[in-house]
């Protein structure tokens, strides 16, 4: 299917219903994706919001607090909760509380208060989804925050490149830090546990589900991951949600490098050949002259191209909260 031009004319609330949403992703990407989604909370296109997050970081605050302590690694969490804080002066606060990273030379050099007080109620409540439904309720969160399993994951690669003189030679990777920089090309991922715990609110989310998110974000260690745990797989599989497939704006050094729109989704397509996608957003500017690669790719997933403006204005390639929450909009009350 070609390019969808939806309507830019508002809908009221009256005339459809508010729904249910699920956003799966990690890090900076999951963060511009609830932030946007925040926003639809207020004029009632969206009503329910759930992020499920990858629980596999292994560097940083959150993998020394994982190494320590053998808990999840906080860090995605924490971003989730931040960008589901309201615009008051409460919510605001507390954002910029959860995100505080401390500086100095001592041992708490580095890591984020956010990270510390999930690790505290963790600890106390020795219930990961307790536990982060109550930090939820001390911030005011905008809707929920779920990890991806309940146990810590690693995540493995399979690299070309590395291997002088033979560039088609794969080279196994561990860890989400070291695959985010690898000097290759990835070919596949795979996750550690293959099948791990994964909540039931999760399921229950999915399933319950009308739309679900899915990017933008580090496109193979923090959006791919999710379509390999097999209860989460089957769950989307089986939900009644259409799902919403974001792209990046851009190649990601170490990750994507030299992998244009079309790219992104194949290789989605080929980690998760059942999953159905019904929509895929891309920033119209950042398509440019792939526009008719990517469109190929799309057609042959029975999926419907949407193109909007939702990068930031600064150059950097970052999508804009605003403008993504105009462009869910469109897409939600259009379906």
């Amino acid at each position: 299917m070609g390019e969808d031009s939806l309507p830019t004319a508002p809908v009221t609330s009256s005339t459809a219903r508010a729904q249910s949403i699920v956003a799966l992703g990690g890090g900076h990407g999951l963060h511009a994706s609830l932030s946007a989604l925040r926003r639809l909370l207020d004029d009632l296109t969206v009503d329910e919001l759930t992020a499920v997050v990858t629980v596999a970081d292994n560097g940083g605050s959150s993998g020394r607090l994982r190494g320590e302590f053998g808990v999840l690694p906080p860090g995605d969490l924490r971003m989730a909760l931040a960008a589901l804080c309201g615009d008051d002066e409460w919510g605001d606060t507390w954002a910029r509380v959860l995100q505080h990273r401390f500086t100095g030379d001592g041992e708490m050099r580095g890591h984020v208060v956010g990270n510390l007080l999930i690790l505290g109620l963790w600890d106390l409540l020795g219930d990961h989804v307790d536990a982060l439904d109550w930090v939820g309720r001390l911030l005011g969160a905008r809707g929920r925050v779920l990890p991806m399993a309940l146990t810590p994951m690693d995540i493995t690669a399979e690299v070309r490149g590395l291997v002088p003189g033979d560039p088609d030679a794969l080279t196994s990777v561990r860890g989400q830090v070291e695959i985010a920089t690898t000097e290759g090309v990835i070919s596949s991922i795979a996750l550690e546990p293959h099948s791990p715990p994964v909540s039931p609110a999760v399921v229950s989310a999915i399933d319950e589900a009308d739309w679900v998110v899915l990017g933008p974000g580090s496109w193979f260690t923090s959006v791919l991951p999710h379509l390999l745990v097999p209860d989460l797989s089957a769950a989307l599989a089986s939900t009644r949600g259409r799902v919403v497939v974001v792209l990046n704006l851009a190649e990601q050094e170490g990750e994507t490098g030299g992998f244009g729109p079309a790219d992104h989704l194949a290789v989605l397509a080929e980690h998760a050949p059942a999953l159905a996608i019904d929509t895929v957003l891309a920033d119209r500017a950042s398509v440019g002259a792939d526009l008719s690669e990517l469109e190929e790719v799309v057609a042959a997933l029975g999926a419907r191209l949407v193109l909007d403006d939702v990068a930031a204005e600064d150059g950097t390639a970052r999508h804009d909260p605003e403008k993504l929450a105009a462009a869910y909009e469109r897409i939600f009350r259009a379906g």
